[in-house]
């Protein structure tokens, strides 16, 4: 079965030692890496037609700041190293958002940091990675 890894990232330094985790393994077992960046982003909110239609264009906004500020540098600086690599931006709920992702991109395993930007908000709701764990549909790899 060939290997593909997801990691998520989220600029914070458990993110980074995710990505340099699944970057070793990419090395060592010679497989492609999808990295993402999920951005939250809840459908539910009341909005007039204009008020949606300006939210649709921030939305589209913050999916490519993120890609050109976050994503693309670091695909590149993987492809510099020779690691087959791509990059995904997209709203959503994290955990969600990477299981279907991973599913999409026919990813053997999912690589992502312990915690994130936002601890009081994991200790309120439960963690991306807690939840990713429980709905995950590929075994996923929580890095310290």
């Amino acid at each position: 079965m060939d290997q593909k890894l997801l990691v998520g990232i989220d600029c914070s330094n458990c993110g980074q030692r995710a990505l340099d985790y699944a970057v070793a393994w990419a090395r060592t077992a010679d497989v492609p890496v999808v990295v993402v960046h999920v951005i939250e982003w809840s459908p539910y909110s009341f909005n007039t037609p204009m008020e949606n239609e300006a939210r649709h264009k921030r939305r589209e906004a913050e999916l490519d700041r993120a890609h050109s500020e976050i994503v693309d540098s670091v695909v590149d600086r993987l492809r510099d190293q020779g690691i087959d690599a791509k990059g995904l931006v997209r709203h959503g709920h994290p955990a969600h958002t990477l299981n279907d992702l991973a599913n999409e991109a026919g990813a053997t395993n999912i690589v992502v940091g312990r915690t994130g930007t936002s601890r009081i908000k994991s200790q309120l709701f439960g963690s991306v990675p807690s939840t990713l764990v429980q709905i995950a549909d590929v075994p996923v790899t929580v890095v310290p």
